[in-house]
């Protein structure tokens, strides 16, 4: 299930003071190649879509989404089309980017350099200890409190394959003892496993792909108010790191690039059909080398739910002709 930094991470975004960066490179950026308008599907083709997104998603494209530029780079319109779906398996926001970006760097490649840019933006700053706020807010959040939000909470831990075998060994241990299976389970997962609660955790976390070589398994502990619900052990260790926010602006930083989530929410936001279409902005820590690029979210309400799924968005350039004339400034 996909998270989005809400109020941890206005708040932590307050805390931010990044040095002044060196003044950027000029820059010589020449239009990106669009695709053939032949070879990309209508919205029409889009699954997953009530008919009042496709109204807006269509008219967001014929108007164009218009970005203003920096100093070193023009003003572009850009149109944007759907970029075909990419398998939901936890690792949509690197597949889905480096659809977006045509790059030919694999996924996986993707997700381990963001997490080394990561690192290196926040190992050691005074502001990691914002992060690390907000990282626990997300992934080890106070049972104590949330209810008035969610009706499941989820904790998230790290556990070595290596140590799988012992695991289970000790859980069994406790099952012979007369506990609950899922009990003894939360017992030695809380004991024995990595917790996400800080920038060093966070990073070993996102880390995790889903793939035979990762040195980790994401196990997730699941609440309600009462207690524990139930206990995922992704005993086939195929659960892949969703990526967050900080995932994002980190991915944003490294190819310093603005990243816009479009999130087309559905009848039950409580929005009217003229409003249904968000832009939500990661931009690099740093300065701005080249133009931005979009991601594709199905909103079904105001908190995103249901929104855990990243897919690509291509854009068709043109220069600006009118500012009066876009459907979207940014």
């Amino acid at each position: 299930m996909g998270k989005l930094l809400c109020d941890s991470a206005a708040a932590f975004a307050e805390t931010l003071t990044p040095s002044s960066p060196p003044p950027p490179p000029l820059l010589t950026w020449t239009d990106p190649v669009s695709p053939s308008p032949d070879l990309i599907p209508s919205w029409d083709a889009v699954s997953g879509l009530g008919d009042h997104q496709r109204r807006s998603l269509k008219r967001l494209h014929s108007g164009g989404v218009l970005w203003k530029g920096t100093p070193e780079i023009p003003a572009t319109v850009f149109r944007l089309s759907h970029g075909g779906d990419v398998e939901a398996d936890g690792n949509c926001l690197f597949t889905a980017s480096r659809r977006a970006m045509g790059t030919k760097i694999d996924a996986r490649e993707l997700r381990h350099r963001t997490v080394k840019r990561f690192l290196e933006e926040f190992a050691g700053e005074s502001s990691s200890a914002a992060a690390d706020a907000a990282i626990r807010h997300m992934y080890s959040p106070d049972l104590r409190a949330g209810w008035g939000v969610h009706v499941v909470q989820e904790l998230k831990l790290l556990a070595r394959k290596s140590d799988r075998a012992a695991l289970d060994a000790a859980i069994e241990e406790l099952v012979g003892l007369s506990l609950q299976r899922e009990v003894a389970a939360e017992s030695i997962y809380k004991e024995r496993c990595v917790s996400i609660e800080d920038v060093q955790s966070w990073g070993k976390y996102m880390s995790v792909s889903g793939s035979p070589e990762d040195e980790h398994d994401i196990i997730t502990l699941l609440y309600t108010e009462e207690g524990l619900l139930t206990v995922d052990e992704n005993r086939e260790g195929r659960v892949a790191a969703f990526g967050d926010d900080f995932a994002i602006e980190s991915l944003a930083t490294e190819f310093k690039r603005e990243i816009y989530v479009v999130q087309v929410h559905g009848s039950d936001a409580m929005v009217d059909e003229e409003n249904c279409v968000f832009f939500l902005p990661h931009r690099p820590r740093d300065h701005i080398c080249e133009p931005p690029f979009f991601l594709f979210m199905k909103g079904t309400g105001w908190c995103g739910a249901g929104a855990d799924h990243y897919e690509p968005l291509i854009v068709q350039a043109s220069p600006l002709v009118s500012q009066e004339k876009a459907a979207v400034v940014l």
